[in-house]
Parts: C-alpha cells; sequence; structure tokens
C-alpha cells in the first residue's frame, strides 16, 4: 500500500513559519491547531495551512522538510506565494 507523504508549511499566529512532513495532512493540520502537534506550534497559535506537497516516500517528504527548513524567510515567502493552490 503507497501512502501519500506531504511537507507542508504552516503560518502562526505572530507570523512566523513552521515547516513540518506527515503522512496524514488533515489530521496533523488538526493536531496543530488544537496544540498537540509540536511544542513550537503549540506556543504560537493560531496556525494556519499556508503550503504543502506530495511526496510518495517519507524520505522524499523529509528531505524536502529539511531543504525549506534550511531556507531564509524570504525564500519560504516566495514559496508560499508561487503556489498556484489557495490554501488558505
Amino acid at each position: 500500500m503507497s501512502e501519500t507523504n506531504y511537507t507542508y508549511i504552516l503560518e502562526c499566529g505572530d507570523g512566523s513559519l513552521y515547516t513540518g512532513w506527515t503522512n496524514n495532512l488533515e489530521k496533523r493540520l488538526a493536531a496543530h491547531q488544537s496544540g498537540r502537534g509540536a511544542k513550537y506550534t503549540k506556543s504560537h497559535q493560531p496556525v494556519r495551512l499556508v503550503y504543502s506537497e506530495k511526496y510518495q516516500t517519507k524520505e522524499e517528504a523529509m528531505q524536502r522538510e529539511a531543504y525549506i527548513k534550511g531556507l531564509s524567510r524570504p525564500e519560504k515567502l516566495a514559496l508560499i506565494a508561487s503556489s498556484d493552490s489557495d490554501l488558505s
């Protein structure tokens, strides 16, 4: 059985950006929004999904997460702006 894996970016209530990966985007987003997703997002509520990418393997999603985490804030904002999907 093939799972879909996601790399995603959340915008936090203070304007900061959080990058992560998951194999269940809807469930993970609900966890972040309820304060159970990650220590960082728990203290930076509310959060909203602003960007996501799909991958076939966990390894691909994790590699992309690491790459995005290494980008500067302006580079992350450009990536979000270049997305053709409206996730808000």
